[in-house]
């Protein structure tokens, strides 16, 4: 079986094309500045070339149709004919109340998804897009959508609550979501595969920290608290959001600068957090390599990001009582050995300890904490896309 994934952002589309037998990656590349003149799409080969085509894409459907000419290409393709392929799988950012797993799309879902827009008005009508573009240029395969949302459903009311009026939630469903819900799903099943244990009898944390970031607590397979809320922006310090923020410092910022809604969201979303305290960059490199070039505000940025990595993992040991497992991934989280050993370091009354030689690794699935560790801590790589494709998988 084939199974083709798009992840669709506002003005880009992701792919990989598996063939799940295997769980082999047949193609993998992405179409970038959708609706602007020098859009193109890049294809890496598997030999590890990389393919750039330029070409006008001023909406979804003609990047997607883009994407499925290269796949039948003679020279870069990888199948013969588009018939191959089985089903599309999806990523949906926002599923809200709605969906707590991954569904055959059909056009009552497709209503749903287009509900949650005011939730993720930058995401949901991207995934949209996607979707209506396979409906027009492989009608008749089935497509599934995977919410980044449905994992933490299983949060109790008095963890994605929020302490304002209560109409508030019944007139506009405010609570806290959370995201990264398919990376903390995968990761958190995938380390208990990697460990030989039990993941109904496990307390884990998932750090899922990159350009954006969230932590999760994992109670015995399900999420029972994550970082994030309605939003993307609560939480950790990310690349060029905020996280956690005083609410009443916001309305005070609104009034001293003149700041509308639109201008203040982003201020908090892409003005704020690594780039907007070190004033360098929202790359966690870049920031290295100020640091080490005397720059005292990325040396605080990047202290500021470690520190509320270490507060959240140390609340969620709390909230669950304990902790059996810590869980990094994604881009800082697999690629960074001095922040992994640094969140390390300050969560030692946890009984967590450091392998500093085990530690010194990027992207590659590892035990990193020594053997006499309380906590035994993780390095494991996220693969949102092969938990993307064997949902859809097990739905068709």
């Amino acid at each position: 079986m084939k199974i083709l994934v798009l992840n669709c952002g506002s003005s880009s589309i992701k792919y990989k094309l598996f063939e799940m037998e295997s769980k082999k990656v047949m193609a993998q590349g992405g179409v970038e500045k959708i609706g602007l003149p020098d859009s193109f799409l890049l294809v890496k080969l598997p030999n590890g070339e990389k393919v750039k085509i330029e070409k006008s894409m001023p909406e979804h459907t003609i990047g997607i149709q883009l994407i499925l000419d290269t796949l039948v290409d003679a020279k870069i393709g990888c199948i013969k004919d588009l018939k191959e392929i089985n089903a599309v799988g999806h990523r949906v950012v926002h599923g809200g109340e709605k969906f707590n797993k991954s569904v055959l799309i059909t056009p009552e879902v497709k209503k749903e998804i287009e509900q949650c827009i005011d939730l993720a008005p930058l995401h949901n009508p991207a995934n949209l897009k996607g979707i209506e573009a396979i409906e027009k240029t492989l009608p008749g395969v089935p497509q599934v959508a995977v919410f980044d949302t449905a994992f933490h459903q299983t949060m109790p009311d008095y963890a994605f609550m929020y302490a304002l009026p209560y109409e508030l939630y019944e007139k506009y469903a405010i609570r806290r979501y959370g995201f990264h819900g398919t990376s903390h799903r995968y990761v958190s099943a995938r380390v208990c595969e990697f460990l030989g244990v039990d993941p109904k009898k496990q307390k884990i944390v998932t750090a899922h920290i990159g350009n954006g970031g969230s932590c999760a607590a994992v109670l015995n397979g399900k999420s029972v608290d994550t970082s994030m809320g309605l939003t993307p922006v609560e939480g950790l310090v990310m690349g060029t959001r905020a996280g956690d923020l005083d609410l009443g410092a916001a309305t005070f910022i609104m009034d001293k600068e003149h700041l509308n809604t639109a201008e203040f969201n982003n201020l908090v979303n892409k003005k704020s957090g690594l780039l907007g305290v070190s004033g360098v960059s929202s790359d966690a490199r870049d920031i290295d390599a100020a640091i080490k070039a005397g720059n005292k505000r990325a040396d605080l940025a990047r202290k500021m990001f470690i520190y509320r990595v270490i507060k959240y993992v140390g609340a969620y040991a709390a909230a669950m009582n304990g902790i059996d497992i810590l869980v990094f991934t994604a881009g800082i989280g697999e690629n960074d050995p001095f922040i992994r050993a640094e969140v390390m370091k300050g969560l030692s009354f946890l009984g967590v300890e450091l392998d500093e030689e085990a530690n010194n690794v990027r992207g590659e699935e590892r035990i990193i904490s020594k053997k006499g560790s309380k906590v035994t801590v993780c390095l494991i790589p996220t693969d949102e896309e092969l938990m993307i494709a064997s949902d859809t998988e097990a739905l068709i």
